[in-house]
């Protein structure tokens, strides 16, 4: 052959390598895309998961405080009036009083009703808006957390010890909420 025809020999074999590695880098190509979509569509499932998370949390926080603001609610609407009701629970004592000493004198009778009438009217409309009496008797049991204790005296019996002797003032209930205290005299 002569050098001519090995020239061009040459050169088309150069040109098919070239070719060759042109289809080997466009089969790399192709081949790198798909992973490049997965890799793209996993980077998306991951963040769509992420968002999804988000959303979740974000939705039970504000549940949370949807529970909880009704909650507060209905105790603002159960204690809303407890500053008018502490106003209130003098006048019922002077109601008590009144009709303790109305009781002893005979020719006060029709004041006694009318005084009576009174009182339990009152008495009934505080009760509707959740006042009510804090049971306390002779011979409970003294608890600091549920009594307030004015003063200490020898106990007339044994059995007294530590207990209540006396009320001297009514103790009163707004809802499950002491709003005053009853006042005892505790036996020593």
């Amino acid at each position: 052959m002569s050098k001519k025809n090995k020239e061009k020999d040459i050169k088309a074999e150069e040109a098919n390598g070239i070719e060759n590695d042109a289809v080997a880098v466009e089969e790399q190509e192709t081949t790198e895309v798909p992973t490049e979509e997965i890799s793209v569509e996993d980077k998306l499932k991951e963040e769509l998961q992420g968002e999804k998370d988000k959303f979740l949390r974000l939705f039970a926080e504000f549940e949370n405080y949807k529970k909880r603001t009704s909650r507060e609610r209905v105790e603002l609407f159960k204690t809303a009036g407890k500053e008018i009701m502490l106003e209130l629970l003098p006048v019922l004592d002077d109601f008590e009083r009144a009709l303790t000493h109305i009781e002893d004198d005979k020719e006060a009778e029709e004041l006694r009703k009318g005084v009576l009438l009174i009182y339990q009217k009152l008495l009934s409309t505080l009760e509707k808006k959740g006042l009510s009496v804090a049971e306390v008797a002779k011979g409970d049991t003294f608890d600091a957390e549920v009594h307030t204790a004015i003063t200490q005296i020898p106990a007339p019996s044994d059995d007294l010890k530590g207990k209540v002797v006396d009320v001297v003032e009514k103790g009163y209930k707004l809802g499950d909420t002491i709003i005053r205290f009853p006042k005892v005299v505790v036996g020593q």
